[in-house]
């Protein structure tokens, strides 16, 4: 830039010249200098201002424009989580054998509140608790006249429920859709399906998680976006499920006990054609576990999985099958029955006095403890341990429901000579109808272990081979005498040839040690039809008293078994099969289970 000088020369000499004073000049010339430096500055001052004019303009329409959506948005609560992860409601559905629906997703509304838009917060409060009688007004005043701007009311509500919170008119409670998880069957299959709650939640959805049973088990998968569309088959059969329930329900009503379990299961596959535990719970609105007592006082409580129990003489069977399959004995082999059988201070004594022997028959027509005691000595602790093992007896069953790892059976921590004996009559071990039913399926399908499931199989599933199927027809023999001979005389079915052993076992305290003399646990384990065994059976009832009678009768052949017998009268045809007369085994010849390997 150039400066025009204060002093130039030419103009200078020329006031000279004229006689004027030369410094007037020079102020002219600062002063233009000071005029064009104003002009300057004062530009450059209204071009930042422009920029910042500018700046504010845009600042204050990007603030005004985010206000205005967050006002017109649904209002969240704040949680933790990772920006922008979308919550899953989708669930897949659950069917039984035959397709027909179990637990399926079912659209509703969720409640919630913006206490700082609530015109009339005590009225708002007042016909909520009418609508909801299970709300707290006092604890809704407190939060609608708080400083809180979010509150869930109900996570999910019935459309007539919607309505009646829409008439209130209340600006303050707003709606949100939201999946909620149905079952439709009710209280039906309670303890398999288990139940589900939600997980992450936001005011459009919520995630929905599976918290016991099946849902619990197969959560992952139901889950699974990839295989929404595919339904999990169970093995159960709704009707029979329900058939089932019903009569083991009227059961354990008209014997008076305290709770009661029931298994129904195919002898091949293992499939669980019907579980049933009472008392029982809606799903649909699952309680919460107990907060003191003890957990099988809960109806939440499976007692056919969690259910530990000492099962008396339906264990004799497996004593016996096993002595047979060693070649120790033949059901004619003569059994010494004197008793009461000493060792050391312990005595073990039978219901009656049998006689001085008993065949292996009559040992387990008659349930003879002292009997069994003595063909237990025949087989030695290692031996009988080992079998039971093979059995499934001495560790949980692999049922695919979120209970079973839990349910580890009661073994003695010294496998004594006398557990050796009081284990072989179902005393001393305890362990779950589930495992009795595994057990006996067993003994149904030749000698094959099976293992519980309740998913549908599309194959037999056989495991190894535990015994040999002439010991295991043998065995079925005998316990089809047990019906038609012994202590299970009332399950006999026309039509439906049932084989049995009944089980009752002094139930122990809960405190203090030792056994009630008035409570037990009667148990019957069956298989049917006898001659060609499609299913095992196992209905156990709490503390039963039969009292029709002059005195309580409280034996399984009083309790468990008509409860039975009237379950595999419903059932029966249900499943398909047929009344038909039980075929005729010629004298002195034993059948032989022919059964493919």
């Amino acid at each position: 830039m150039i400066r025009t000088p204060l002093r130039p020369l030419a103009r200078i000499l020329r006031a000279r010249d004229m006689g004027e004073n030369p410094d007037k000049i020079e102020r002219e010339n600062i002063r233009a200098r000071h005029a064009e430096m104003r002009d300057k500055t004062r530009k450059r001052a209204e071009g930042r201002l422009v920029v910042l004019g500018l700046f504010f303009v845009f600042a204050f329409a990007t603030i005004g424009a985010r206000m205005g959506s967050l006002a017109n948005s649904e209002p969240v609560e704040p949680r933790a989580g990772v920006a922008g992860v979308q919550i899953l409601a989708q669930r897949a559905d659950i069917v039984d054998r035959r397709g027909r629906l179990l637990a399926t997703n079912f659209q509703t509304h969720s409640l919630y509140a913006q206490p700082q838009q609530m015109i009339e917060p005590e009225a708002t409060a007042d016909a909520l608790v009418k609508i909801f009688p299970d709300l707290d007004r006092s604890r809704l005043l407190k939060d609608f006249t708080g400083k809180r701007k979010f509150l869930w009311v109900k996570k999910k509500i019935s459309p007539e429920q919607k309505q009646a919170v829409h008439d209130i008119g209340e600006p303050g409670l707003l709606f949100g859709p939201r999946d909620m998880r149905l079952y439709p069957n009710g209280a039906i299959a309670a303890h398999i399906l288990g139940g589900a709650s939600f997980g992450e939640e936001g005011v459009n959805s919520a995630e929905i998680i599976g918290v016991a049973g099946v849902e619990k088990e197969f959560d992952a998968r139901l889950r699974d976006p990839a295989r929404g569309h595919e339904p999990l088959m169970l093995s159960i059969d709704l009707s029979v499920q329900a058939a089932v329930e019903r009569v083991l329900h009227g059961g354990m009503t008209v014997m008076n006990a305290r709770g009661a379990a029931a298994v129904l299961m195919d002898v091949e596959t293992g499939e669980l054609i019907a579980m049933a535990s009472l008392p029982d719970f809606d799903p649909n609105d699952r309680p919460l576990p107990p907060a003191r007592g003890l957990p099988s006082d809960s109806p939440i409580f499976n007692r056919a999985v969690q259910g530990l129990y000492e099962l008396g003489s339906t264990f004799k069977i497996f004593t016996v099958a096993q002595a047979l399959d060693l070649g120790l004995v033949n059901p004619s082999t003569l059994i010494d029955t004197k008793g009461p059988l000493r060792w050391g201070k312990f005595r073990i004594r039978d219901f009656r006095n049998y006689g001085p022997e008993l065949s292996v028959s009559e040992v387990v027509v008659k349930s003879s403890n002292i009997g069994t005691a003595r063909i237990a000595q025949m087989i030695g602790v290692p031996r009988q341990r080992e079998f039971l093992g093979k059995l499934g007896f001495l560790k949980p069953t692999a049922l695919e429901v979120i209970e079973a790892p839990n349910a580890v059976p009661l073994q003695p921590k010294k496998w004594s000579e006398l557990s050796l004996m009081t284990i072989s009559y179902g005393h001393g071990l305890s362990s779950s109808p589930l495992h009795l039913a595994a057990g006996y399926a067993t003994l149904a399908n030749g000698g094959y272990k099976v293992a519980p499931t309740v998913l549908r199989q599309p194959r037999n599933q056989r495991g190894e081979q535990v015994m040999s199927q002439e010991a295991a027809a043998r065995s079925l023999r005998m316990l089809r005498e047990v019906v038609t001979e012994g202590t299970a005389s009332l399950a006999e079915v026309p039509g439906y040839a049932v084989g049995g052993k009944t089980g009752t076992a002094d139930k122990p305290k809960t405190r203090g040690g030792g056994y009630y003399e008035d409570k037990v646990i009667a148990t019957f384990a069956s298989v049917f039809p006898a001659h060609d065994p499609k299913y095992v059976l196992v209905v156990t009832l709490d503390e039963p008293s039969e009292n029709s009678g002059e005195e309580p009768r409280r034996t399984a052949g009083w309790t468990a078994v008509p409860v039975a017998a009237e379950i595999i009268r419903r059932v029966a045809p249900l499943m398909g099969l047929r009344p038909e007369i039980e075929p005729v085994v010629p004298t002195g010849i034993t059948t032989v289970s022919q059964r493919a390997e």
